[in-house]
Protein backbone atom coordinates (compact mmCIF):
# COMPACT_ATOMS: atom_id res chain seq x y z
CA UNK A 1 0.00 0.00 0.00
CA UNK A 2 1.41 3.56 -0.90
CA UNK A 3 1.52 5.12 2.47
CA UNK A 4 1.16 8.50 2.33
CA UNK A 5 -2.22 9.87 -0.15
CA UNK A 6 -2.57 13.28 -0.21
CA UNK A 7 -6.16 13.85 -0.71
CA UNK A 8 -7.70 17.48 -1.33
CA UNK A 9 -10.92 18.83 -3.30
CA UNK A 10 -11.54 22.11 -5.03
CA UNK A 11 -15.60 23.10 -4.85
CA UNK A 12 -16.03 19.41 -3.34
CA UNK A 13 -16.52 17.89 0.12
CA UNK A 14 -14.42 14.49 0.44
CA UNK A 15 -16.78 11.80 2.30
CA UNK A 16 -15.28 9.24 4.66
CA UNK A 17 -16.13 6.63 1.90
CA UNK A 18 -14.86 7.97 -0.96
CA UNK A 19 -11.51 8.32 1.01
CA UNK A 20 -11.75 4.84 1.60
CA UNK A 21 -12.18 4.16 -2.04
CA UNK A 22 -9.35 5.85 -2.97
CA UNK A 23 -6.78 4.51 -0.81
CA UNK A 24 -8.26 1.16 -1.86
CA UNK A 25 -7.74 1.35 -5.80
CA UNK A 26 -4.89 4.60 -5.76
CA UNK A 27 -3.40 2.78 -2.43
CA UNK A 28 -2.50 -0.51 -4.53
CA UNK A 29 -1.04 0.58 -6.90
CA UNK A 30 2.58 0.25 -5.86
CA UNK A 31 2.39 -3.74 -6.15
CA UNK A 32 2.90 -2.93 -10.44
CA UNK A 33 6.34 -0.85 -9.28
CA UNK A 34 9.67 -2.02 -9.18
CA UNK A 35 10.93 -3.46 -5.93
CA UNK A 36 13.55 -0.20 -5.43
CA UNK A 37 10.55 2.83 -6.32
CA UNK A 38 8.51 1.07 -3.46
CA UNK A 39 9.91 3.03 -0.66
CA UNK A 40 8.86 6.36 -0.07
CA UNK A 41 6.19 7.22 -2.61
CA UNK A 42 4.33 9.98 -2.44
CA UNK A 43 0.49 10.26 -4.48
CA UNK A 44 -1.66 13.44 -4.58
CA UNK A 45 -5.38 13.28 -5.49
CA UNK A 46 -6.83 16.94 -6.45
CA UNK A 47 -10.96 16.79 -6.85
CA UNK A 48 -12.49 19.61 -7.92
CA UNK A 49 -16.38 19.99 -8.60
CA UNK A 50 -16.77 22.23 -12.64
CA UNK A 51 -19.97 23.31 -13.25
CA UNK A 52 -21.51 23.37 -16.69
CA UNK A 53 -24.63 24.53 -18.32
CA UNK A 54 -26.07 20.89 -18.68
CA UNK A 55 -24.86 19.34 -15.64
CA UNK A 56 -21.91 19.40 -12.46
CA UNK A 57 -18.63 17.53 -13.65
CA UNK A 58 -15.29 16.26 -11.68
CA UNK A 59 -12.26 16.84 -12.66
CA UNK A 60 -9.77 14.50 -10.55
CA UNK A 61 -6.43 14.05 -10.77
CA UNK A 62 -3.88 12.29 -9.92
CA UNK A 63 0.39 12.74 -9.68
CA UNK A 64 2.67 9.93 -8.27
CA UNK A 65 6.14 11.26 -7.22
CA UNK A 66 8.36 8.22 -7.34
CA UNK A 67 11.67 8.48 -5.97
CA UNK A 68 14.40 9.58 -8.56
CA UNK A 69 12.40 12.57 -9.87
CA UNK A 70 9.88 10.49 -11.72
CA UNK A 71 6.24 12.18 -11.97
CA UNK A 72 3.16 9.45 -13.14
CA UNK A 73 0.00 11.47 -13.34
CA UNK A 74 -3.38 10.78 -15.12
CA UNK A 75 -6.52 13.27 -15.38
CA UNK A 76 -9.89 12.25 -16.17
CA UNK A 77 -13.21 14.60 -16.34
CA UNK A 78 -16.30 12.77 -15.37
CA UNK A 79 -20.04 13.19 -13.33
CA UNK A 80 -19.20 10.33 -11.27
CA UNK A 81 -16.11 10.46 -8.99
CA UNK A 82 -16.07 7.09 -7.94
CA UNK A 83 -16.31 6.04 -12.10
CA UNK A 84 -13.32 8.29 -12.72
CA UNK A 85 -10.87 6.68 -9.72
CA UNK A 86 -11.58 3.78 -11.90
CA UNK A 87 -10.64 5.45 -14.88
CA UNK A 88 -7.48 7.01 -13.50
CA UNK A 89 -7.10 4.14 -11.92
CA UNK A 90 -6.40 1.87 -14.96
CA UNK A 91 -4.42 4.82 -17.00
CA UNK A 92 -1.90 4.49 -13.83
CA UNK A 93 -1.58 0.71 -14.35
CA UNK A 94 -0.51 1.33 -18.02
CA UNK A 95 2.39 3.83 -17.26
CA UNK A 96 3.47 2.41 -14.82
CA UNK A 97 3.67 -0.87 -16.74
CA UNK A 98 6.12 1.24 -19.11
CA UNK A 99 7.73 2.59 -16.47
CA UNK A 100 8.87 -0.64 -15.41
CA UNK A 101 9.98 -1.92 -19.18
CA UNK A 102 11.85 1.21 -19.61
CA UNK A 103 13.45 0.81 -15.89
CA UNK A 104 14.03 -2.88 -15.58
CA UNK A 105 16.59 -4.46 -17.64
CA UNK A 106 16.05 -7.72 -17.59
CA UNK A 107 12.38 -6.80 -18.94
CA UNK A 108 13.61 -4.31 -21.28
CA UNK A 109 13.24 -4.91 -25.30
CA UNK A 110 16.74 -4.90 -26.08
CA UNK A 111 16.68 -7.68 -23.38
CA UNK A 112 13.69 -9.73 -25.11
CA UNK A 113 15.25 -9.48 -28.23
CA UNK A 114 18.55 -11.35 -26.98
CA UNK A 115 16.41 -14.08 -25.96
CA UNK A 116 14.84 -15.08 -29.27
CA UNK A 117 18.16 -14.07 -31.60
CA UNK A 118 19.70 -17.05 -32.85
CA UNK A 119 23.29 -17.06 -32.05
CA UNK A 120 25.64 -18.63 -34.30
Amino acid sequence: MIDKIDLSGKNYEISESFKKYVEKRIGKLDRYLPRGNKKDLIAKVVISEVDHPHGNKYEISVAMEIPGGKVIAAKDECSNVFAGIDIIEAKLKGQIRRFKLENTPHLSKKGLKSLFIKHK
